[in-house]
């Protein structure tokens, strides 16, 4: 049985990478392909956990900058180990909300943080796993801000960051979209919904067809 494909969906807040991620997962199941979907940090009770010590301060207090970027690994370490590799060898599609290049960008160029570092201690995570495809749903600033402000809720940690420390996240996703444009597929999601969803199906196809042909 061939490999699964792993598709990562990135970008600052607000973006729609939830709201893409389903409607990608809901076109590839039409093809009849076997998918699951999770997120980061998340994806399992651990995780979830963990989660919840990041996003909202769950223990009472902020964690450091260090503690931060290790508690996102050690999510993806429990992720990787317990949902997404096994899922791939069994031939199942995953699609996963956030990985590698959101702490990249939130903890590379947000908090600037080494950025091979950070590269040495994923690849310690994950095994040296790395997605097959990345939608990198693009969206100006302000937009991004615009429709924060429509969700319901309060802000968590991240999206109740200074302007300047989104700044940085959103031109962090820009070079890394440049400097591998063979796996990070950058989209711009300032459209409708519709016109997002057909960037991403029509950037998706190719790796489908190769997944034909190696089955």
């Amino acid at each position: 049985m061939a490999r699964g494909k792993f598709i990562t969906f990135e970008g600052p807040e607000g973006a729609g990478k939830s709201t893409h991620l389903t409607l990608l997962a809901e076109h590839l199941r039409k093809t009849g392909l076997p998918v699951i979907t999770t997120r980061e940090p998340g994806g399992t009770p651990l995780c979830e956990s963990i989660r919840e010590l990041l996003q909202f301060n769950a223990a009472g207090e902020a964690p450091g900058n260090r503690a931060e970027v290790l508690l996102f690994l050690a999510s993806r370490a429990q992720l990787v180990e317990r949902i997404i590799r096994p899922a791939l060898e069994r031939g199942t599609w995953v699609l996963c909300d956030r990985f590698c290049d959101s702490t990249f960008a939130y903890q590379g160029f947000g908090r600037a943080m080494d950025l091979d570092l950070l590269r040495h201690l994923n690849a310690f995570a994950t095994h040296d796993l790395m997605p097959d495809r990345t939608i990198f749903l693009d969206i100006p600033q302000q937009e991004s801000r615009i429709r924060l402000a429509q969700r319901q809720g309060a802000a968590d940690r991240f999206e109740a960051e200074q302007e300047s420390f989104h700044a940085r996240i959103l031109n962090g996703f820009r070079v890394l979209a440049k400097a591998t444009p063979e796996r990070i597929l950058q989209i711009d999601s300032s459209g409708t919904t519709t016109q997002t969803e057909s960037k991403i199906w029509n950037a998706i196809k190719p790796l489908i067809q190769v997944a034909k042909e190696q089955s």
